[in-house]
Protein backbone atom coordinates (compact mmCIF):
# COMPACT_ATOMS: atom_id res chain seq x y z
CA UNK A 1 0.00 0.00 0.00
CA UNK A 2 2.83 2.58 0.88
CA UNK A 3 5.27 1.41 -1.57
CA UNK A 4 5.43 4.64 -3.67
CA UNK A 5 4.70 6.79 -0.76
CA UNK A 6 7.26 9.54 -0.89
CA UNK A 7 7.28 8.96 3.19
CA UNK A 8 9.59 11.94 4.83
CA UNK A 9 10.85 12.34 8.49
CA UNK A 10 10.32 15.00 10.90
CA UNK A 11 11.17 16.01 14.06
CA UNK A 12 10.31 18.72 16.91
CA UNK A 13 11.70 21.98 18.34
CA UNK A 14 11.11 24.48 20.59
CA UNK A 15 12.34 27.27 19.19
CA UNK A 16 11.81 27.49 15.16
CA UNK A 17 13.91 30.99 14.57
CA UNK A 18 17.18 29.01 16.39
CA UNK A 19 16.64 26.17 14.41
CA UNK A 20 16.54 28.15 11.50
CA UNK A 21 19.84 29.72 12.29
CA UNK A 22 21.19 26.32 13.70
CA UNK A 23 20.32 24.61 10.38
CA UNK A 24 20.69 27.07 8.13
CA UNK A 25 23.79 29.32 8.89
CA UNK A 26 25.85 27.14 11.40
CA UNK A 27 25.36 23.66 9.42
CA UNK A 28 25.18 25.55 6.19
CA UNK A 29 21.88 23.37 4.71
CA UNK A 30 19.26 24.77 2.77
CA UNK A 31 16.16 25.94 4.78
CA UNK A 32 12.86 26.99 3.65
CA UNK A 33 10.28 28.51 6.39
CA UNK A 34 6.20 27.83 6.37
CA UNK A 35 4.44 30.46 8.12
CA UNK A 36 1.36 30.29 9.75
CA UNK A 37 -0.58 28.43 12.48
CA UNK A 38 0.34 26.76 14.52
CA UNK A 39 3.17 28.80 14.38
CA UNK A 40 5.31 27.59 10.97
CA UNK A 41 7.49 24.99 9.62
CA UNK A 42 10.98 24.39 8.44
CA UNK A 43 11.83 22.24 5.68
CA UNK A 44 15.80 21.19 5.74
CA UNK A 45 16.50 20.25 2.02
CA UNK A 46 19.34 17.64 2.05
CA UNK A 47 21.86 16.77 -0.08
CA UNK A 48 20.55 13.73 -0.98
CA UNK A 49 17.23 15.42 -2.03
CA UNK A 50 15.42 14.15 0.92
CA UNK A 51 13.58 16.47 3.25
CA UNK A 52 13.18 16.64 6.54
CA UNK A 53 10.04 18.67 8.46
CA UNK A 54 10.99 20.50 11.73
CA UNK A 55 8.11 22.01 13.53
CA UNK A 56 7.63 23.87 16.87
CA UNK A 57 6.27 22.14 19.49
CA UNK A 58 5.14 23.36 23.07
CA UNK A 59 7.05 21.67 26.00
CA UNK A 60 9.22 19.87 23.54
CA UNK A 61 11.56 17.05 25.07
CA UNK A 62 14.47 15.73 22.65
CA UNK A 63 14.64 12.25 21.77
CA UNK A 64 17.16 10.25 23.41
CA UNK A 65 18.01 9.25 19.99
CA UNK A 66 20.29 10.23 17.06
CA UNK A 67 17.47 12.28 15.17
CA UNK A 68 19.37 12.68 12.11
CA UNK A 69 23.21 11.41 10.43
CA UNK A 70 25.15 13.47 8.37
CA UNK A 71 27.46 11.19 6.15
CA UNK A 72 31.04 12.55 5.22
CA UNK A 73 33.88 11.75 3.34
CA UNK A 74 36.05 13.23 6.26
CA UNK A 75 35.01 12.87 9.76
CA UNK A 76 38.18 15.10 11.00
CA UNK A 77 37.57 17.55 8.22
CA UNK A 78 33.98 17.85 9.46
CA UNK A 79 34.66 17.74 13.35
CA UNK A 80 37.01 20.36 12.29
CA UNK A 81 34.87 22.80 10.66
CA UNK A 82 32.07 22.51 12.71
CA UNK A 83 33.60 23.42 15.74
CA UNK A 84 35.33 26.45 14.22
CA UNK A 85 31.40 27.32 13.38
CA UNK A 86 30.63 26.82 17.41
CA UNK A 87 29.54 23.53 17.92
CA UNK A 88 30.29 21.26 20.44
CA UNK A 89 30.73 17.73 20.68
CA UNK A 90 28.85 15.67 23.20
CA UNK A 91 30.83 12.81 25.28
CA UNK A 92 29.20 9.93 26.37
CA UNK A 93 30.10 7.57 29.33
CA UNK A 94 31.27 4.26 27.84
CA UNK A 95 32.37 5.45 24.34
CA UNK A 96 35.83 5.66 23.58
CA UNK A 97 36.26 9.24 21.83
CA UNK A 98 38.98 10.87 21.02
CA UNK A 99 40.10 14.25 22.01
CA UNK A 100 37.64 15.59 19.26
CA UNK A 101 34.97 13.76 20.57
CA UNK A 102 35.04 11.68 17.67
CA UNK A 103 34.49 7.47 18.65
CA UNK A 104 36.42 5.26 16.04
CA UNK A 105 36.39 1.87 17.91
CA UNK A 106 33.13 0.55 16.22
CA UNK A 107 31.52 1.02 12.89
CA UNK A 108 32.59 4.12 11.04
CA UNK A 109 34.03 7.11 12.81
CA UNK A 110 31.25 9.15 14.01
CA UNK A 111 30.50 12.29 16.24
CA UNK A 112 27.43 13.48 18.14
CA UNK A 113 26.07 17.13 18.67
CA UNK A 114 23.02 18.85 19.14
CA UNK A 115 20.70 21.31 17.75
CA UNK A 116 19.46 24.28 19.81
CA UNK A 117 16.54 22.06 21.30
CA UNK A 118 19.10 19.12 22.48
CA UNK A 119 17.83 16.94 19.29
CA UNK A 120 21.31 14.97 18.65
CA UNK A 121 22.58 14.79 15.40
CA UNK A 122 25.98 12.96 14.09
CA UNK A 123 28.38 13.23 11.45
CA UNK A 124 29.79 9.96 10.78
CA UNK A 125 32.70 8.65 7.89
CA UNK A 126 31.11 7.32 5.58
CA UNK A 127 33.36 5.40 2.70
Amino acid sequence: MLTNSKAFSGFAVNDLQKAKEFYGQTLGLRVTEETGPPGGMLTLHLGSGAQIFVYPKPNHVAANFTVLNFPVPDIDEAVDELAGRGVTFERYAGFDQDEKGVMRAEGPPIAWFTDPSGNTLSVLQMD
